[in-house]
């Protein structure tokens, strides 16, 4: 082999990485843009978290919050709703699970699920596991919880699927409260 032809297979090496390389580039910088528009545009990232002033609501109301898009009920209950949902046996529920984000894996109890030690306050999204409807509140449905109306579906003072289509418990969204009277969410 000849010293020339050494040089010929280096810079036909150093040719085919150079176009590689920039073929690389190049696929890059078109599919970049295409990637990058999957991102949340910027009003959604604005509200991944918002804080609720809950000082208007009283024991025994709930409000409802629009947060990323859907429903959230904030539910200040009563001593009797909490007793009610203290009071169930986990053995009658459709779901034993917690669905809290704040406390994951745990069991369906009513103090897995509250905000609070007390119970007082419980914080859920507000939309029916089976469907997708939004469940009427303020002790609608045979549970005293919410109850949609689309397809039959029941939920106790905890917010746990008790009867009906539904297969889960209404999940609890990452809530703390911030102060005494501001719940931030997300």
């Amino acid at each position: 082999m000849s010293h020339a032809e050494d040089h010929e297979g280096t810079r036909r090496d150093f040719l085919y990485y150079a176009t590689a390389g920039a073929g690389a580039v190049t696929a890059g910088a078109a599919i970049w843009p295409l990637v990058n528009q999957m991102n949340p545009s910027a009003d959604v990232q604005a509200l991944s978290s918002i804080r609720v002033d809950v000082s208007g609501v009283e024991v025994g109301t709930q409000i409802s919050v629009k947060f990323l898009g859907k429903p959230v009920f904030i539910r200040r209950r009563t001593q009797e709703e909490i007793d009610e949902a203290r009071a169930v046996n986990l053995d009658d529920l459709i779901d034993k699970d917690d669905r809290n984000a704040n406390k994951p894996g745990l069991d369906a109890s009513d103090e897995n699920r509250a905000m609070d030690e007390a119970g007082e306050w419980l914080v859920m999204m507000g939309v029916c596991t089976h469907l997708g409807c939004v469940p009427l509140g303020d002790g609608a449905g045979e549970f005293h919880g919410w109850f949609c109306p689309c397809h039959g579906s029941h939920y106790d003072t905890s917010g746990r699927i008790r009867k009906g289509p539904a297969p889960e418990n209404l999940p609890v969204p990452i809530a703390e409260f911030v102060d005494a009277t501001t719940i931030k969410l997300g």
